[in-house]
This record gives structure tokens, C-alpha cells and sequence, in this order.
């Protein structure tokens, strides 16, 4: 009997590594050049605060949604008067919508957010109990509430870390090549995963103080610009950064 030599079974496929895509371009900037970025932003300014007035969670939702193409300083002038009078939803759904444009009126785009300041006070009281909620996804729901706005209003009112790109942030991480992007959410997601965990709280008022005050839209004034050595903008018109100190208390109104 001849000896049968028996085939062995055939080797099973090796399975493929999964591997993340990202599409994109990627950050200019090495794990330390970030860290170190968002160390000079914190010594420069160590609590950063919003611009927009508030006093409470109400208020403040009213104030982020008033601000869409418009500046904080012409909300804040509108708002401090409506405020006084109506700091809640059910005062402000007292107050009606013609009284409430009379105290916007001096805000682009017044009327319709006049329309929403009132259909959203109408909502707070009627699905939440007049309580500004405390999710993205029911923020979203109220009228005039986007995404940046739901994430601002996380971050000031209840402390959670969020990043809202707004014009500011939009224009600095691309411009500066930190997180590129070419949405909103685009640059949303790139700069949560660039910047490091321990600087995410205030990382988005850091970005926007620096793009309102330093690296300005028409001529960024790199002079001025603490990070202008690490600066990979081809913008850029500096290469020596500014003292590191820190800045004055910022005067804002802004209540917890």
C-alpha cells in the first residue's frame, strides 16, 4: 500500500488591519507644537470668558441666537435692556414679539429673530418646563438654535467642554493650518481631536479672543501674536512671538 500524502487544509485569509480614514488635509502642527500653542493661550489669558452679557442660561441661549451676523458688543447694547425686563421664557413670551423687536431692532436680521426669541421662550416652557435643557440634541430643537449655539451654551451655562466654530474659529484653523476644514462640523471634529483634553474647556474662547483681537480677518497683527514663531500661516508677517504675560481681567458681564 503506497503512502498517501495528504494535502493540508488551505490557509485562511489573514484579515485586513482596519485603519481610520480621514479625509482632509491634516494639522500643520506636531502633538508638542499644539501643546504648546494652548500653554501660551493659558498664561495669557488663564479664564477666558464669552463676550456676549448674560444672566442666566435663558439669557444667555436668547443672547448666542441674537448674535448670528451680528457682533457681540451691538447685542450686548440691545440686550441689556430686554434683560431687565424679561429674563425668562414666560416674561419674554409676556413681553410679545413687537415689544421684543422694539428692543432688537438695532440687530440685522431683527425681525425674524424677534419671531424666534419668542417661538423658542414657547418651547422652553412648554416641553421643558421652562428650563433651558442641557443636551445638544434638545437644544437643537429650539427655534433659532444651530449647532454652535447649542455648544455655546453647553460650555458657558453648564461647564461641558464643546467646541463652537464660529466665524472666528472657522477662519484661525484654516488660516493658521491647525484644523482645516471646509465646514463648520468639518473643523469641529479636527480641532476635538488636535487639541489636547486638558485645554478643551477653554480652547474655544481662547481661538476666538485670538481671532477677534490678534489674528484679525482683513491683516492679521502678528506683531502682537504670542504663538507667531510656531505659526505655520503663510500669512504670517513675523517670526518673533510677543512678551508672554498675562492680559487684563476681561470686563464682562457674564453670570453663571
Amino acid at each position: 500500500m503506497k503512502n498517501v500524502k495528504l494535502k493540508s487544509p488551505p490557509l485562511e485569509p489573514k484579515p485586513a488591519k482596519a485603519t481610520t480614514r480621514r479625509t482632509g488635509p491634516r494639522s500643520a502642527y506636531r502633538t508638542a507644537e499644539v501643546e504648546e500653542i494652548f500653554r501660551r493661550f493659558s498664561v495669557q489669558r488663564p479664564e477666558p470668558k464669552g463676550e456676549l452679557e448674560h444672566v442666566n442660561p435663558f439669557t444667555l441661549v436668547v443672547a448666542v441666537a441674537l448674535s448670528a451676523q451680528a457682533t457681540d458688543a451691538g447685542v450686548n447694547k440691545a440686550t441689556r435692556q430686554l434683560f431687565a425686563v424679561a429674563d425668562t421664557p414666560e416674561k419674554m413670551l409676556a413681553l410679545g414679539e413687537e415689544r421684543v423687536r422694539d428692543y432688537i431692532k438695532t440687530i440685522g436680521l431683527y425681525r425674524n429673530k424677534a419671531k424666534n426669541v419668542i417661538a423658542l421662550s414657547e418651547k422652553l416652557i412648554s416641553d421643558f418646563g421652562g428650563e433651558v435643557p442641557r443636551t445638544r440634541e434638545e437644544l437643537v430643537t429650539l427655534p433659532g438654535v444651530g449647532r454652535k449655539t447649542a455648544n455655546v451654551v453647553l460650555s458657558m451655562a453648564f461647564g461641558q467642554p464643546t467646541m463652537a466654530v464660529d466665524t472666528h474659529i472657522f477662519r484661525i484653523a484654516n488660516r493658521i493650518r491647525l484644523a482645516p476644514g471646509k465646514t463648520p462640523d468639518e473643523v469641529e471634529a479636527h480641532l476635538l481631536r488636535v487639541i489636547p483634553e486638558h485645554y478643551l474647556f477653554h480652547a474655544h474662547h481662547w481661538l476666538i479672543l485670538h481671532g477677534r483681537y490678534v489674528c484679525k480677518a482683513r491683516r492679521p497683527e502678528c506683531e502682537r501674536c504670542v504663538i507667531a514663531d510656531l505659526c505655520k500661516s503663510p500669512e504670517k508677517t513675523c517670526d518673533i512671538p510677543a512678551p508672554l504675560v498675562e492680559l487684563p481681567p476681561q470686563a464682562i458681564s457674564v453670570a453663571g
